[in-house]
């Protein structure tokens, strides 16, 4: 089902593709029989390094049984995918037990099995893990609901270690370096899934001990996609600059109305079932409709939201895949809720809209928190589901508003308001073309836009803001002098957040970016500015942390545009959601 048709191409562009297209295939195809000959070489030359090696020492102690030829080019295969990883000796250790107990990845030394190999390390582990987990004693509702939530958590990344193994196997050597993008968004995901099950415990001896259950499958996922980049890196094709710069048909910023000035042209669709909530659609509520979706549906399943506010927590389950939600208008459609923190919610249970389903869409929806700025973390709208699109919606709260949790994600022509972290979460996360407006907080707080969470700097997630506006609202403007507001401050080790052709209102402090606590992230976190504009965009003032990497590059910043960033060239362009793939500029 299409948001919007648009960007048809010709039969001329058709026919230049096509030629590329074979081209590439010839280029690949050779590509590929060539590595494999330079891969089988260097065995071949590490084998006969160990042949001489041997007959060297014959006149000395004889040493213990050799092990077989095939044995000996997998250790050396294995020292080198291990070589880039943070783990190195964890790595060679598990990747060897893996080999002695695999006769195929004995034989075939493919990188293939190595990294299959690496995965299913992990995964072990994992289950290792999960069962240690559950014979934790726990004394206080707090810790139990926060076992819960970790349960759920690790399940989630049980299944998506089980994917990426699913994936490897059935791929071949040539076709590998493809599955790439599918294996770092699943990994990186999974580390995420175990931080925010740690993140969820109170402090003490129980999070302590959580947390050193979870080391070791930790330090493997993180070799995993490490290898993952080894691998792929090895058997990768150049093909040109594939992610073009598309023409975006939407007009320029305009002074007034902004939720409204980039508002794309929305094409009526035919909803699978209607909800409304003076009983004139098939349901009254958004959770009733979804728990009538059919199990096994193909396709995209529309649900459309007459105008109305809507008191409910509403859950897309990872069931209920390639769902599509609108409504009547950001400020008409709205799903409303008040959970948060200091009532004794956990932040992850606050939500009052969470979509989990891989593919799923909302467009012309609003996703409020009402919980107020006293009340902390209090999240409107928390996104797990990969591959999803917002399109001309409304994020609404204060603290910790939008949680983008895992996976792709992609925003557009969307409002999001809040103080404290209000973007925030472990995705690789887009937003192009919001209205960001910062809102009045407590006396004692101060303002921050992003609080990104990648732990491992393996992870390929993010957050960029790509033709934003980040101004004060309406009740913040008069007062705006009196908090500080800035970009972004680094929640775990790794943050990474680009800000690109934004316009950066002058309420943002000419530091640009805010510590979390201490010299905490500094020197591994990755904040990067380019072509913003605005009294705020200014970068003689900013911090001067050995992580923070100023104004980049051209070629820099379009590695975090749609096509490389979260491969939207491909799923976004076939959903016809407007979309800039390359810079604007």
């Amino acid at each position: 089902m299409a948001f919007q048709d648009f960007d048809h191409i010709s039969e001329r562009r058709r026919n230049e593709r096509k030629q590329k297209l074979k081209k590439r295939i010839t280029i690949a195809v050779v590509s590929t029989v060539v590595l494999v000959l330079i891969l089988a070489a260097a065995i071949c030359a590490c084998v006969y390094r160990d042949s001489v090696s041997a007959s060297n020492s014959r006149n000395k102690t004889p040493p213990a049984a050799k092990p077989a030829k095939e044995a000996s080019q997998s250790e050396k295969i294995i020292k080198m995918l291990c070589s880039g990883t943070d783990y190195k000796q964890t790595c060679e250790n598990h990747l060897s037990k893996a080999v002695r107990s695999n006769a195929s990845a004995s034989a075939s030394s493919q990188p293939k099995e190595f990294l299959k190999a690496a995965i299913s390390s992990a995964a072990l582990e994992l289950k290792k893990a999960i069962n240690q987990t559950s014979d934790l004693k726990f004394d206080t509702p707090e810790q139990k609901g926060a076992f819960e939530d970790c349960m759920l958590l690790l399940e989630d990344a049980n299944e998506e270690l089980n994917s990426s193994i699913s994936n490897v196997d059935a791929q071949n050597l040539g076709k590998l370096s493809s599955a790439t993008p599918d294996l770092n968004n699943w990994l990186s995901a999974v580390m995420s899934y175990q931080q925010t099950c740690i993140d969820g415990f109170p402090e003490g001896k129980l999070k302590s001990a959580l947390q050193k259950n979870l080391e070791n499958t930790k330090e493997l996922t993180s070799n995993a996609l490490a290898i993952v980049s080894q691998v792929s890196s090895l058997l990768s094709i150049s093909g040109g600059n594939r992610h073009l710069l598309a023409a975006d048909r939407l007009p320029s910023w305009m002074s007034h109305e902004d939720r409204r000035m980039l508002k794309a042209q929305e094409t009526k669709l035919t909803p699978n079932v209607t909800v409304a909530k003076d009983g004139s659609g098939n349901f009254t509520t958004i959770s009733d409709a979804l728990a009538a979706m059919p199990t096994k549906y193909r396709g995209r399943y529309v649900i459309y939201v007459k105008a109305g506010v809507y008191e409910e927590y509403v859950t897309v389950t990872k069931k209920m895949v390639n769902v599509t939600m609108y409504g009547d208008g950001s400020q008409k459609s709205i799903v409303t809720g008040s959970k948060n923190f200091v009532d004794g919610v956990r932040t992850f249970q606050t939500a009052t809209f969470a979509a989990l389903g891989e593919g799923f869409m909302a467009q012309s929806m609003g996703f409020r928190n009402t919980a107020g700025p006293e009340k902390h973390q209090a999240v409107a709208l928390r996104v797990q589901s990969d591959r999803s699109i917002f399109l001309n919606c409304r994020m609404e709260g204060y603290q910790d508003t939008l949680y983008a949790q895992t996976h792709r994600q992609f925003y557009r022509s969307c409002l999001i308001t809040g103080t404290v972290d209000f973007i925030f979460g472990d995705a690789a996360a887009i937003f192009q073309n919001c209205m960001i407006y910062i809102r009045k907080p407590l006396d004692n707080q101060q303002n921050i836009v992003t609080a990104q969470g990648r732990i491992d700097k393996h992870q390929t997630t993010g957050i960029v803001l790509q033709n934003c506006r980040i101004l004060a609202d309406e009740k913040l403007k008069p007062e705006k002098s009196k908090f500080k507001s800035y970009l972004g401050r680094p929640w775990k080790e790794f943050s990474r957040t680009i800000v690109m052709e934004s316009e950066i209102g002058d309420l943002i402090h000419p530091d640009g970016w805010l510590p979390w606590d201490g010299d905490f992230a500094l020197k591994t976190l990755y904040y990067a500015e380019y072509d913003n504009k605005g009294p705020g965009a200014a970068v003689n003032g900013r911090v001067k942390w050995p992580g923070y990497k100023g104004v980049i590059k051209k070629e820099d910043a379009m590695k975090y545009t749609i096509g490389p960033f979260i491969q939207g060239d491909s799923w976004l362009k076939a959903s016809n959601v407007p979309v800039r793939l390359g810079l604007f500029n």
